[in-house]
């Protein structure tokens, strides 16, 4: 988080081992956490980080809204939803066989109601993830907004979120294509 390693888990653990020991180190005490898939534990997790220590919490809860983006939608969930219908369909599962679900999530752990979309694309959009955050505090009530990229395909997952806000402040780079794929590529390298 802003150039400082956080926490490092042991090297091999299976994606619900690497979420479990995340939310012991950064959470531990949110019961509803283990009902969710995989894409939601993550993305979930990821907004707990963000969001320590910000003044995102005190806004109004319709002035903080999300987008967020990924290149598989729900598709993990789903294919495991897909194999339980086999014998008796479910329901835990087909409740998080959307990707905006993990952005619910985050609003239920925050109580979040401004504006959000997820979309789905090849790649991190750093000329979407710039231009729509950007156009929304520029035109709704919004004073903040997370916006990032949260993937999760069987083993392979990969999360980077950033927060905009309308307030500056000393360490805010500003909102460009550029300076997202920078950041991006910070957390991904």
């Amino acid at each position: 988080m802003n150039d400082t390693l956080l926490w490092e888990a042991e090297q091999g653990l299976e994606l619900p081992d690497f979420l479990r020991a995340g939310y012991d180190r950064f959470s531990g005490q949110y019961p509803k956490f283990h009902k969710m898939d995989a894409l939601s534990k993550l993305g979930w997790l990821a907004a707990e980080v963000l969001l320590k220590d910000t003044r995102v919490n005190t806004l109004p809860p319709e002035q903080v809204g999300m987008v967020l983006s990924n290149r598989s939608s729900s598709l993990d969930t789903d294919l495991r939803y897909y194999a339980t219908v086999k014998e008796f369909a479910s329901p835990a599962l087909f409740v998080y066989t959307l990707p905006n679900i993990v952005m619910g999530e985050i609003a239920i752990r925050h109580g979040f109601k401004g504006e959000n979309t997820f979309f789905v694309s090849a790649a991190f959009d750093t000329v979407l993830m710039s231009t729509y955050p950007a156009q929304l505090l520029a035109e709704t009530p919004l004073q903040a907004c997370i916006c990032g990229w949260v993937e999760v395909m069987e083993q392979q997952y990969e999360v980077a979120l950033f927060l905009v806000e309308n307030k500056q402040s000393d360490t805010a780079q500003p909102l460009t294509a550029a300076a997202l794929s920078s950041l991006y590529q910070q957390t991904n390298s």
